[in-house]
């Protein structure tokens, strides 16, 4: 089987810093010491690995002893979370991507300015909720009803999930500016990093028989990038490693490509190339 991979995959750079942050946490409190208010990252090998280093994980605020250090994800968490860990007298690190810190930034100041905020995302994704903790947002996507969601407001101001593709977030936008609103101001909210790999991926799809988009089946970015991958017409197969693979998927196929999410380490995608090519 010949494999081509895409030119841009794999660890973005707010990935990147949230390990190492968990990584130095761990080395300097200790095993067991640091607890990480729900996964790092949307991807269970590398979440795995860190458990295995000594990461705990929770949940939960209110069950982390007062003597633990709390670790703040890659997808953030509200101003109030932040306040309670605080008040609590639990030590921070804050491991939140700075994409998703501006995000959280950009709300804050609309809502200050007077916009009337709204958010194109995935309501119940760990990043959508920390952001809108930040002010009062109406969140919409694919699906919602524009009409209810959206009273008249003479001014909006519109972002975007980090991890949304542009075409989307695009076609989200069209639909509102066809009401009839005095003002619309739209901050541009999108990670360069996913719409890099997506379009990476996208022109792989032309060159392939079949595409394998590696990553967490509960990782926004990585869902995407499969979805647009299968919009454009290539048989496309979202799975997390190696184990999950079958060998009806390549049946009558000569060539595939690969890609993989933002929060998918290389080895993984490493061990998947290496084996798929001898099959």
């Amino acid at each position: 089987m010949k494999v081509k991979l895409a030119t841009s995959r794999g660890f973005c750079f707010g990935v990147e810093d949230a390990i190492e942050l968990a990584e130095a946490a761990v080395a300097t409190h200790g095993p067991g010491k640091v607890v990480a208010l729900g996964p790092v990252i949307h991807n269970k090998q590398v979440v795995g690995k860190l458990e295995q280093a000594g990461l705990n994980q929770s949940g939960d605020l209110e069950t982390i002893e007062p003597d633990k250090v709390v670790l703040i994800r890659s997808h953030g968490a509200t101003p109030q979370t932040m306040q309670r860990a605080a008040d609590r007298g639990l030590a921070i690190v804050d491991a939140t991507c700075v994409l998703v810190k501006r995000a959280q930034d950009v709300v804050m100041q609309l809502h200050e300015e007077g916009y009337h905020v709204v958010m194109i995302g995935d309501p119940n994704h760990p990043e959508v909720k920390g952001v809108i903790g930040y002010a009062p947002v109406t969140v919409i996507d694919e699906g919602s009803d524009l009409e209810a969601a959206l009273p008249y407001k003479e001014r909006l101001g519109i972002v975007a999930q980090t991890t949304h593709s542009p075409e989307h977030v695009a076609q989200m936008i069209a639909k509102i500016l066809c009401r009839p609103y005095r003002e619309v101001k739209i901050v541009n909210t999108l990670c360069l990093e996913v719409t890099r790999r997506q379009e990476a991926a996208l022109a792989l799809c032309g060159e392939v028989d079949v595409m394998f988009v590696l990553g967490g089946l509960n990782s926004a970015n990585t869902r995407e990038m499969a979805r647009l991958c299968q919009e454009a017409g290539t048989q496309t197969y979202h799975i997390e490693t190696w184990e999950q693979f079958e060998p009806r998927m390549i049946a009558g196929k000569t060539t595939a490509g690969v890609t993989a999410g933002a929060s998918t380490p290389e080895w993984v995608i490493q061990e998947f190339v290496e084996k798929l090519e001898t099959m």
